[in-house]
């Protein structure tokens, strides 16, 4: 089969779909693989190195002509112009925007939105919100010790002692615990809060103090396990109550890093306006929500705001920051996905009895597989 990997054009993208390590071993089962040029460079991968991989390198009609197309983010109207009817796309591709999905059925494409699949054990070699998310969680923490006017480890020094930065997690995913690996390797103090209540002995283990707050009710309970490893909402009456263990927390903190996302939905408030006023001169948030309205009302995406003193960072898309490593991650995710694809003989076939196939699968032969309201 012939496989196309594109450059990404959306604004700040500096990923590639496909490195030198995933197109040798595509190469290797028996397919062609055309890079169009410069896609890597911005993830420090010249062309040559491509080339050396076994890969031909083309235009972006090249790329997108190809019967498998390989993607970071959703192709442009533009781009999406360029697949032939009955080409297969595979990318993160946002489930939720239904008017992109339906254009791609217009097109006639078969397209597989990655971030759908499910949040199980023969899922997680491909689970790229945990991968891009491991990314964030640790970069976040290197973006808040760059904004913090001070040192994060304890230091004992002629001058005098210098005291470890105290730091806040909200919501214990993925980016939330690498955050607290991180934070930890730097010598802070670290305080982590999430509403499932089984991440409390990965936080400890981490070397975090959990912020417990207790479930009054069965409802809360319920809510707090979740569904599919995603948080739920929760009640107001046990946000009310985490709200406040939050803002007493967030006051003595020097740097919070708030992580809590719903697919599908804005992100939640963790991080009040009444909070901020109250956190030390010179405290730093990082909020990784800002994509989806941000866990602080204060927040703005893809800027940095001082608000009575305290810094806050909005990041929409922390990988593209690491793009070497994110880009590596994020085509292993891809290529363990292709194997799902393709039979013993290496033929394109999409079995909708694999539950993994039929998650990710979006639209096909014209029509939209999952529409989410």
């Amino acid at each position: 089969m012939h496989i196309g990997v594109p450059l990404e054009t959306h604004p700040g993208e500096t990923r590639v779909a496909a490195t030198p390590e995933t197109i040798k071993k595509l190469i290797g089962q028996g397919h062609r693989v055309t890079v169009e040029r410069g896609a890597g460079v911005a993830a420090s991968i010249p062309d040559a190195a491509f080339e050396s991989a076994g890969a031909s390198m083309g235009t972006a009609a090249e790329a997108f002509g190809a019967e498998l197309v390989l993607k970071v983010l959703a192709p442009s109207e533009a781009e999406l112009a360029g697949m032939a009817p009955g080409s297969v796309l595979l990318g993160m591709l946002n489930p939720f925007d239904n008017a992109t999905i339906a254009r791609m059925a217009a097109q006639g494409i078969s397209a597989f939105a990655l971030e759908a699949a499910p949040r199980t054990s023969r899922a997680q070699s491909l689970d790229v919100l945990s991968s891009q998310a491991n990314i964030a969680g640790y970069k976040a923490v290197l973006l808040a010790a760059h904004h913090y006017p001070r040192f994060m480890p304890m230091l004992m020094t002629a001058a005098g002692t210098v005291k470890a930065a105290r730091v806040l997690v909200l919501g214990a995913g993925v980016a939330g615990l690498q955050a607290i690996a991180t934070a930890k390797r730097l010598g802070a103090v670290i305080e982590a809060s999430d509403v499932r209540p089984a991440v409390k002995e990965q936080i400890e283990s981490l070397g975090a103090k959990f912020i417990d707050v207790p479930f009054e009710t069965d409802e809360e309970r319920e809510c707090a396990e979740g569904v599919g490893g995603y948080a739920r909402p929760m009640p107001a009456s046990w946000m009310q109550r985490q709200a406040q263990a939050v803002h007493e927390r967030a006051k003595q903190a020097d740097i919070v890093i708030t992580t809590a996302l719903i697919p599908g939905r804005k992100a939640p408030t963790l991080l009040s306006a009444e909070t901020v006023a109250q956190m030390k001169p010179g405290a730093v948030v990082i909020d990784l929500a800002a994509a989806q309205g941000g866990n602080c009302p204060l927040t703005v995406a893809d800027q940095v705001v001082v608000a009575h003193g305290v810094t806050l960072v909005g990041p929409s898309n922390l990988p593209t920051q690491v793009p070497a490593d994110a880009s590596a991650l994020y085509a292993r995710n891809l290529l363990d996905f292709t194997r799902l694809l393709f039979d013993a003989q290496g033929i394109l076939t999409i079995n909708l009895d694999d539950d993994i196939v039929a998650a990710c699968l979006m639209c096909r032969g014209g029509e939209v597989v999952r529409k989410n309201g």
